[in-house]
């Protein structure tokens, strides 16, 4: 113990220097090897999509978390077309990008016609302010794992208390 210590003290302030020098130096080059190139990360993150069936407001929708990774003009818009389960026309949803939020959640109106295991396709873009030049496009597929025949056809719940629906026909299913 005595030799560790002897030896410790001959060990200048200049040699100390080295040594923390050397390491930081290794630690940057480390850091400099893993990191990812601004230019080689993409724009958007989506997380989804997929499928919410509330029963008590007897609604079924579909939607993406989309989360900004690299910085994008103020007041872009990240527009999403959802395809309808029901046909015609795909429902679309958008949204301005400010610097305040870097996630954004976009959902379609609630939606009827919903099968299990069929892909519904949802078209993601960021488009650029004023011009409208696309930044980022991507499309993906949802599919469900139920049908939408288990939703009632009116909402099990009113009010902001959820307080039971007085209408009969509101009885879920299997109820006497």
């Amino acid at each position: 113990m005595r030799r560790v210590r002897r030896s410790l003290r001959r060990i200048t302030r200049r040699q100390w220097g080295a040594v923390c020098a050397t390491g930081l130096a290794l630690l940057v080059a480390a850091a400099w090897m893993v990191r990812v190139p601004p230019g080689e990360t993409p724009l958007l993150r989506i997380a989804g999509p997929s499928f919410i069936f509330n029963y008590r407001v007897a609604d079924v929708y579909y939607g993406f978390t989309a989360e900004i990774m690299r910085p994008v003009p103020v007041s872009s818009t990240l527009t999403a077309d959802f395809e309808d389960p029901a046909g015609g026309p795909p429902h679309r949803v958008s949204e301005k990008i400010f610097p305040q939020s870097r996630r954004y959640a976009l959902r379609s109106p609630p939606l009827r016609g919903v099968r299990k295991g069929v892909p519904y396709h949802v078209t993601i873009r960021l488009l650029n302010r004023g011009d409208e030049k696309v930044l980022f496009e991507t499309r993906l597929a949802a599919r469900s794992n139920l049908d939408d025949s288990i939703a009632p056809s009116q909402p099990l719940t009113v009010g902001p208390g959820y307080e039971k629906n007085p209408s009969p026909a509101a009885a879920p299913r299997g109820d006497p």
